[in-house]
């Protein structure tokens, strides 16, 4: 007959077999990861997992109009939609604020599309109507495409790292809601006026046909899909055409007026600026000074080429350009110089009033008197703009070279323009003035490329209304480097001019001169 077990022993081996069941060694203490690791790790595999979902199954081709369109969801920090029109470029739309974009790629010209449209142009009154359906069944597909992509490439690769299927299934599920808060908050988000100010990046010479017409975005588009139709129909045009581009026919009653900057001896900004008077039909170019670097006699001749720019040219003096800058530009054919206050009419009406910079600073032939003797220069074009007002020919636009100077302006014109920083700034001032400075439109000049990254080029065209000559939209020009390939057209619009805004007002005149 066999021994019963001593008490003591049955309850040692019972507390043994407790701890070996409900105990953890200390060993896989240290190695355990901490619970906001794993999250972390979670949280890597479901975003890496739905990226990789929906760059394998995530697109959608769908025909919008007369174009066969591939639609993708992407992960960003901005959000936005891109229009890819290859080999022409891209436009960029502020369309919402979320962690996901939309690109549309356009793939092809339907020929059969295409040439119904152009056989039968009563039909491109509907085309508004087709494209927002299109778009509507593409967007609902893609929807539904990118949460079957998100899911499945979450899901797949949750269980790769894993191998838990509740794990796999729990990656797959967040990834899903995060697809689902992302479409949210973009619908919450949703601008469908951002179309009025796109932003082009690609051939400097179809960038006008692309953007479109200030004046007509202004008056007759006034809601997404209406402006939508006319992208479409300007992509239609642009891949029919062959040899060239189709003519970009500006609207009779807006009058365009390129803006440019302290050129700086670059003679690639001759080309430039050329090209924009050519592709943009620009009817004046204002420049705000510094066209010279050093203001010798000897850099006279680079003024030359201006003559053949095809525009009417008004100038006023920078920091950069001397007295003998200024008397030879006053010579040249179809140039018009401004210095205190002077005020000259072009483009038919236009009427721009400018002084000149008081400083000369490159040869220090005057000691700089900083920013009270660019006050004191501002002070005596508000006066001349003042008097041209009582005479009866009030300024529609001011110009300074330094914006210290065009500041003192407020009030007394609608517009102000100046240059000097190198950096692009536009600000409506307190007085009703908008300010607008101008980056450098030579790159800063040739100094300037000697370095690693040479300053961007830059200028303005500005759109104005040609019976009120007040200020409809502008279009910022940057050119990333010296040549001509490349460009970045971005449309704005004031708050005024938006559909739908109430009139702008008319700048209240100052009984006294306004010192900053």
């Amino acid at each position: 007959m066999a021994r019963a077990a001593h008490p003591r022993t049955l309850a040692a081996r019972l507390a043994q077999r407790y701890r070996s069941h409900h105990t953890t060694p200390t060993s896989a203490l240290l190695h355990a990861p901490h619970p906001w690791v794993r999250a972390l790790g979670l949280l890597a595999v479901v975003l890496l997992g739905a990226w990789l979902g929906l760059l394998t199954v995530g697109d959608v081709r769908t025909p919008v109009g007369p174009v066969d369109t591939t639609m993708t969801l992407r992960p960003s920090l901005t959000g936005g939609t891109k229009i890819n029109v290859s080999p022409l470029g891209a436009l960029e739309l502020d369309s919402h604020t979320a962690p996901i974009r939309l690109d549309v790629d356009v793939d092809q010209l339907d020929p059969d599309r295409s040439a119904d449209l152009v056989n039968h142009p009563e039909r491109i009154s509907g085309l508004q109507q087709e494209i927002t359906r299109d778009v509507g069944a593409g967007a609902l597909d893609l929807a539904l495409r990118s949460s079957v992509a998100v899911l499945a490439g979450a899901s797949a690769l949750g269980l790769a790292v894993y191998r838990r299927p509740r794990r796999a299934l729990a990656a797959g599920g967040l990834a899903l809601a995060l697809l689902a808060a992302s479409g949210i908050t973009a619908f919450a988000t949703w601008n469908p006026k951002s179309v009025l100010e796109p932003k082009f990046s690609g051939l400097l010479s179809s960038a006008p046909s692309v953007v479109g017409d200030a004046r007509n975005i202004v008056s007759e588009f006034d809601v997404y899909q209406k402006e939508l139709a006319r992208l479409v129909t300007n992509v239609t045009k642009l891949y029919n055409a062959t040899s060239t581009l189709p003519a970009y026919r500006p609207s009779p009653t807006t009058m365009r007026v390129l803006h440019v900057s302290d050129i700086h001896l670059n003679p690639a900004s001759w080309s430039i600026i050329g090209s924009l008077v050519e592709q943009y039909d620009i009817d004046a170019i204002i420049d705000s000074g510094d066209t010279m670097d050093h203001g010798s006699s000897a850099e006279n001749v680079f003024l030359d080429a201006i003559e053949d720019l095809g525009a009417p040219y008004v100038w006023v003096r920078g920091n950069h350009d001397s007295a003998a800058t200024q008397a030879y530009m006053s010579r040249l054919k179809n140039v018009h110089v401004l210095d205190n206050g002077a005020a000259v009419t072009v483009a038919g009406g236009l009427r721009v009033a400018g002084t000149g910079d008081p400083q000369f600073t490159p040869d220090r032939s005057v000691k700089p008197q900083g920013d009270d003797t660019e006050r004191a220069a501002g002070v005596r074009l508000a006066a001349a703009l003042r008097a041209q007002k009582a005479a009866g020919t009030p300024v529609d636009i001011a110009v300074a070279h330094n914006p210290v100077a065009a500041t003192q302006t407020d009030g007394e014109v609608p517009l102000a323009l100046a240059g000097h920083t190198h950096e692009r700034k536009n600000e409506l001032l307190g007085r009703g003035t908008r300010l607008m400075v101008e980056g450098s439109t030579g790159g800063g000049g040739l100094r300037a490329v000697e370095g690693d990254d040479p300053q961007k080029i830059r200028a303005s065209l500005l759109y104005l209304d040609r019976d009120t000559r007040r200020l409809q939209a502008w279009d910022e020009i940057t050119l990333g480097g010296l040549g001509l390939s490349t460009a970045e057209v971005s449309r704005h619009l004031p708050e005024t001019n938006t559909p739908g805004a109430k009139p702008s007002k008319t700048p209240v005149p100052l009984s006294a001169p306004l010192f900053r």
